[in-house]
């Protein structure tokens, strides 16, 4: 087992520090009300929260696209242009079909810099080309074999109404064009994850049905060196993306957490979150119960709350107990590296989505993205509808990016918040949550009455009802985005100057000339002192002084 550490470190820290993104998957039996559930945070700090949209689409015969890689914008190539495409809303298209990945690195010497298809346009083309996801899979092996693919090791989540896949893909290397690739439909009555690091281990080989593999995926590995075994044993996590330190604690525990929360019995595997065993955990479980799209976007919001991985109450927590670590995920002191945690949630996201997909609905109202900017635990999930026809300006493309702050943008707006909660976040937290609730809780109440309307369009005129759902979530994230900078403002004048202002009613107190009443002057809590002092010893000890006698 101990060949599974043969990563090197270097390695395994560019790329999972990079590139650390979350996907949740749930089958129709496992879900409440039968949707499939998809969910995917888009974790870098290179990256702005932003809602892409790509409209249906008639191309003339010889039309070529050209590719861009997603990450960087760099140009790799032309590919031909599909005769026909369809409206790709963020990560889900017109016929419910949603994509999401997590990167994992994998053999470096993989990498094929010759390549045209990375990771992103893959996702995004493939979006506009299929209607299923098993023909999203033949799309998506056939653009990468046919035009080489640029990225390293990745994972997709891949559903439609009725299945749930995972695939997994690494290229062969320069002069090998292609990749090697399996993909493994979740049963219906299961829930999976993936966070960055390989999870398919072994596969059925004679099972089409369930899954699906390249014809070279271990014939390639034998020839590599990286597998010597029977077929049958053959796991292509192991030989691909061979376990290390990182890829367990920063990768592993965060599936680990979405498992332990939905399963009594996965705390067996906390040793493997913790980085301490390489047993590895499956690739999907049953739940003990039945989870709903909302239970999805609650586990979006994790920080290993309540589990040994729980990082709110040591002395890097500060005062206000924290779940949050400025990077880098590692630090030396003394010559001896030690790390941060790697929740779920994580300040450096730029969207995240739950997908929803519903098979006895038309495919314009049954297909839904939850979608959400910047840190996951607090965003808002919008709900926008897989017909949706025009991006509001608060999520348009061009709206602010990174280096240019903009005061309609979404993103900008909930950067700003959070930004506040994180420096006193027990506190501040608490209020945040309330209107995320409140706004939350509102779509949910009013989304059978919506739906209800949509659907009598539907009957009459499909483009009716397509515009009537783009102008239900556009408003929906107008509104929203004035309550949002509502709680800025609050929080800002509640929590000016570390006091805190006394509330009445609903509002903040005046004393009866009018005037604010004193605020409170909590300090910090008593454990917080008592490691200050654990820390100083008598340097702040406020000392008896006698009066000096002449």
């Amino acid at each position: 087992m101990k060949r599974f550490f043969s990563i090197t470190v270097v390695f395994f820290f560019a790329v999972y520090a990079t590139y650390p993104c979350t996907n949740l998957l749930v089958g129709k039996k496992a879900s409440v009300d039968g949707s499939t559930l998809i969910s995917y945070s888009a974790d870098s700090y290179n990256l702005y929260g932003e809602l892409y949209h790509w409209e249906a689409a008639q191309y003339n015969p010889g039309t070529m696209l050209k590719v861009y890689e997603w990450d960087t914008g760099k140009y790799l190539g032309e590919i031909p242009q599909a005769l026909k495409t369809y409206n790709v809303i963020g990560n889900m298209n017109e016929h419910q079909v949603a994509i999401g990945e997590t990167t994992f690195g994998g053999r470096p010497e993989l990498s094929d810099s010759t390549g045209i298809m990375d990771y992103g346009s893959l996702i995004y083309i493939t979006l506009q080309r299929a209607k299923t996801a098993r023909e999203a899979i033949k799309v998506m092996t056939g653009l990468v074999a046919e035009h080489g693919y640029y990225s390293s090791g990745e994972s997709f989540s891949i559903a439609d109404p009725n299945e749930v896949w995972v695939m997994e893909m690494i290229s062969k290397g320069v002069g090998n064009k292609g990749a090697v690739w399996v993909a493994v439909r979740i049963p219906d009555d299961c829930v999976s994850a993936h966070a960055n690091q390989a999870r398919i281990q072994q596969f059925p080989l004679n099972d089409p049905e369930n899954c699906l593999y390249s014809p070279d995926v271990i014939s390639f590995a034998r020839q590599q060196g990286y597998f010597s075994g029977k077929d049958a044993d053959f796991s292509f996590a192991q030989a691909y993306a061979p376990l290390d330190f990182g890829a367990l604690r920063f990768c592993e525990a965060r599936v680990w957490s979405f498992f332990n929360r939905v399963n009594k019995d996965m705390g067996k595997y906390v040793t493997y979150a913790q980085g301490k065993t390489i047993d590895p955990m499956p690739l999907y479980i049953k739940p003990d119960k039945k989870l709903s799209v909302h239970d999805i976007q609650g586990m979006m919001r994790d920080h290993y709350e309540g589990t040994e991985l729980d990082w709110r109450f040591d002395v890097g927590a500060g005062p206000f107990n924290s779940p949050y670590r400025w990077s880098p995920l590692t630090f030396q002191v003394d010559s001896v590296e030690y790390c941060n945690e790697r929740p779920i949630a994580t300040q450096q996201t730029g969207f995240s989505f739950v997908a929803q997909m519903r098979s006895w609905l038309p495919e314009t109202i049954g297909g839904i993205l939850w979608f959400g900017v910047d840190d996951a635990a607090q965003t808002v999930y919008y709900p926008v509808y897989c017909g949706h026809a025009h991006v509001p300006e608060e999520m348009a493309v061009g709206n602010g990016d990174l280096l240019t702050y903009s005061e309609t943008s979404a993103f900008w707006t909930h950067n700003w918040v959070s930004n506040m909660v994180y420096t006193r976040y027990s506190d501040m937290n608490i209020d945040m949550q309330k209107v995320q609730q409140k706004l939350e809780n509102n779509f949910r109440e009013t989304q059978p009455e919506i739906e209800k309307k949509a659907l009598n369009l539907y009957r009459k005129s499909p483009p009716e009802a397509v515009r009537f759902l783009t102008n239900h979530t556009n408003s929906l994230i107008r509104d929203g985005l004035q309550e949002w900078k509502k709680l800025g403002q609050y929080l800002m004048v509640k929590y000016v100057d570390g006091v805190v202002k006394k509330e009445e009613n609903g509002k903040f107190k005046r004393n009866p000339h009018g005037q604010p009443a004193s605020p409170e002057r909590p300090g910090y809590s008593n454990e917080f002192y008592k490691k200050v002092i654990d820390q100083t010893g008598e340097k702040y000890k406020v000392q008896k002084v006698e009066p000096t006698v002449d």
